[in-house]
């Protein structure tokens, strides 16, 4: 299997570290000739993970993804959210037969929907060729080589364990699943309540009352899966076997660490947005960007029509979009935690 990346920022950095361990020799789309010279020259990206070290022989180094999609079976997208459209919509043609593998943990936000979703509805992707890595794998730990887990969810599991091979190395564990939708939507949703750790210690709430708010968020978490899943079940639009885990790495272990981990992009953000920066200001200072903050406009937005019970989610929508002021809204979700 001939594999591509698409992506340069921290988590991409780290896959094409991830595959080139693994003996892959990868096509590697970075963002700018300033990373592409770079690694060339010092054999690492001057911007992100820089003690990463890479073997060039391995590498096919370009700034246009064209490149990786004409020279690749599989094709790994390792983007923000915001900017997937544009590495797919000038290029349908030469990605419709394409094994293509998720690792975005964000939302489309110009329509709300998933990358597979919004594949089958832009490529007319066959969704059997898609497959979403997630789970708690923070890239600063993958360059580390400290042990992660990674989950591949995939309609074709055959497909799925067939991608894993390649990214299973002495430092990642994989582990296999067929539930597309709600690996994805757990990813988002951890986001959007690590944005909430990070306001409530900047509000100066403690440890104590932390613990109870991530707990009561991994119940949202499940409500809100648990209904959406009944709600594409309905259409038929997914085939779920067995009972979901909610405890798995996939979905509990990734809302923690993204909530507690000192490299949480997100709780960093949210802990800016409590100590009283703005949007603007938060988004400016981390120079990364934190999904999170568009996630909870999305999940507001599906919620309309889902109607869960999604306080939390709810209140931190309303600070970030609506200008609601931390304390106010924490004061609310005080009211709903148990």
């Amino acid at each position: 299997m001939r594999i591509g990346v698409i992506g340069s920022g921290s988590w991409g950095t780290a896959i094409a570290k991830i595959l080139t361990d693994n003996g892959n020799e990868i096509s590697w789309c970075v963002r700018s000739n300033d990373i592409l010279e770079h690694l060339q020259a010092k054999h690492s990206n001057p911007t992100y993970l820089s003690s990463i070290e890479f073997d060039l022989d391995a590498l096919q180094l370009t700034t246009n993804p064209v490149d990786v999609y004409q020279a690749s079976d599989c094709i790994v997208f390792a983007v923000p959210s915001e900017f997937v459209a544009s590495y797919i919509d000038p290029f349908i043609e030469l990605l419709s037969d394409k094994i293509i593998v998720s690792a975005v943990k964000g939302i489309l936000p110009s329509k709300n929907i998933l990358m597979n979703e919004y594949l089958h509805q832009v490529v007319a992707a066959d969704p059997k060729n898609y497959v979403a890595i997630m789970g708690p794998c923070h890239a600063e730990e993958v360059a580390a080589k400290k042990l992660s887990f990674l989950t591949f969810a995939g309609v074709e599991t055959s497909l799925a364990e067939k991608v894993a091979i390649h990214f299973k190395t002495s430092y990642i564990n994989t582990i296999i699943s067929n539930d597309v939708f709600g690996v994805q939507y757990a990813a988002i949703l951890k986001n959007v309540y690590a944005l909430g750790t990070g306001i409530l210690q900047g509000i100066g709430y403690g440890d104590n009352f932390q613990s109870v708010f991530v707990a009561n968020a991994a119940g949202e978490m499940q409500v809100f899966l648990d209904q959406f899943e009944e709600a594409l079940n309905a259409k038929r639009t997914l085939n779920q076997i067995g009972e979901i885990n909610y405890s798995a790495s996939v979905y509990l272990g990734d809302l923690l660490v993204t909530c507690y981990s000192p490299y949480s992009r997100n709780r960093a953000f949210g802990l800016m947005i409590g100590r009283g920066d703005s949007v603007e200001s938060a988004s400016k200072s981390l120079q990364m960007v934190a999904e999170g903050y568009l996630a909870s406009r999305s999940i507001y937005e599906l919620n309309i029509k889902l109607g869960c019970p999604m306080p939390i989610a709810l209140s931190i929508y309303k600070i970030l979009w609506e200008g609601l002021s931390p304390a106010q809204a924490f004061h609310h979700i005080e009211q709903h935690l148990v």
